[in-house]
């Protein structure tokens, strides 16, 4: 194949990935006038999920794409985080997004919703063809000077190889793009933190709905619990996301989902809220251990690069892997504006996004040490150990504010 004036041509780019990151590239490329083609592995992309947060600066990126108006349909612009104890007394309030002096909400919305709307922005703006399904990206060739080939691979078997000049591993946390960039990394890190999660449908609006709440009890054990669904608000009910989060040697193999989170919950007695709705009213619990991946001293080589859950899998401590994600997509479109060839595009956005992203990484690792070190049972909010609670979340916010900022 004869060889191509990158320089004067629009690359092809590859997207291996259709989630939250993936979409979102796509769309940002778009808008600066660049292509991408993504290729997801599930055999039909469905909203899965539960609920997550998407901080300010990430909505600011996707409101910048027209999607403002869509966001404040599906997603709950949560303008408090209220920290409690094991009792559910407060320990202080704290104001979230516009509530707090930003620019943009804080929207808690639905993982699922939050995609499909994404999807349906790429199959509008780039074309029905812009996203293969079922198409597991299987192996990767290539060198930084010529094109890219991907082979993938449908479920029945079937695979074709496809030349690109650009691959982004939007591929999540088991990313084939990073195996074969960095085949001799380590395995996932364990945090020695269980989680157990669910979608709550309550006939009632949560406290103010627009809420959200983060307990600990001293022990380790904590719960974060907030509404993600403003037609459910506006319904006069309410689709409570919750995790609850335990050190992983209390939990008993003999416990099913159900049973442990009622287990981890015992002690816990709220007069404002019956925590045993958590599980009663959650469709599906599951539990699964908390990990991440030491963050790399680079993501890419060449031609082929990192993005969202593939680059930088971070513990879900203050709710940062979409937004960050998110961010990712405008950072590496923006790369490409100004770039003279793809692959200074994509060592500049990896110099752009790997230090900050890095800093969240080992920020959340911190904090979810400090917060099982912390007790909080005192009853009095002035107390020592809810001081230093407040401090950490303080500390915390310190770093991922710096690492954001654009």
């Amino acid at each position: 194949m004869a060889s191509k004036d990158l320089t004067t041509t629009r690359p092809r780019i590859s997207i291996a990935g259709a989630g939250i990151g993936g979409l979102s590239a796509a769309l940002a490329l778009h808008e600066r006038g660049h292509e991408a083609a993504l290729f997801e592995s599930a055999p039909e992309i469905v909203p899965l999920g539960v609920g997550i947060n998407v901080q300010p600066t990430a909505i600011a990126e996707l409101s910048r794409l027209g999607l403002a108006d869509q966001l404040a349909r599906i997603g709950v612009a949560t303008q408090a985080h209220r920290y409690v104890d094991h009792r559910g007394r407060t320990l202080w309030t704290e104001p979230r997004g516009i509530a707090a002096g930003h620019d943009y909400p804080q929207y808690s919305v639905h993982r699922g919703h939050l995609q499909m709307m994404l999807l349906d922005a790429v199959t509008e703006r780039l074309g029905p063809g812009a996203v293969h399904s079922d198409a597991r990206l299987s192996t990767i060739s290539g060198s930084g000077e010529t094109a890219i080939q991907m082979t993938v691979v449908n479920s029945d078997g079937r695979s074709r190889t496809l030349d690109t000049d650009v691959l982004v591993g939007a591929d999540g946390l088991h990313s084939t793009v990073r195996r074969w960039l960095h085949p001799d990394e380590a395995p996932v890190s364990v945090a020695g933190t269980t989680m157990w999660r669910g979608l709550a449908d309550l006939p009632y609006t949560f406290l103010d709905g627009v809420t959200m709440i983060i307990a600990n009890d001293g022990t380790g054990t904590r719960l974060v619990a907030y509404p993600c669904s403003e037609q459910a608000n506006a319904e006069g009910r309410t689709l409570l996301n919750w995790v609850c989060l335990t050190p992983s040697d209390r939990r008993s193999p003999s416990e099913d989902e159900r049973t442990g989170l009622v287990n981890a919950l015992a002690e816990w007695d709220f007069d404002w809220f019956d925590l045993t709705e958590l599980a009663a009213r959650s469709p599906q619990v599951s539990v699964y251990p908390m990990v991440d991946r030491d963050p790399l001293s680079h993501w890419g080589s060449g031609r082929v690069t990192l993005l969202g859950d593939a680059a930088h899998p971070m513990y879900p401590i203050g709710a940062n892997g979409a937004s960050q994600a998110i961010i990712d997509a405008g950072a590496l479109a923006e790369c490409f504006t100004r770039a003279t060839d793809p692959v200074s595009a994509l060592r500049s956005y990896e110099a752009m996004r790997i230090i900050p992203t890095t800093s969240i990484v080992e920020a959340n690792r911190a904090m979810n040490e400090s917060e099982k070190r912390t007790a909080s049972r005192a009853g009095d909010p002035a107390a020592a150990p809810a001081r230093r609670l407040r401090e950490i979340t303080t500390e915390y916010r310190t770093v991922v504010d710096r690492s954001t900022a654009r």
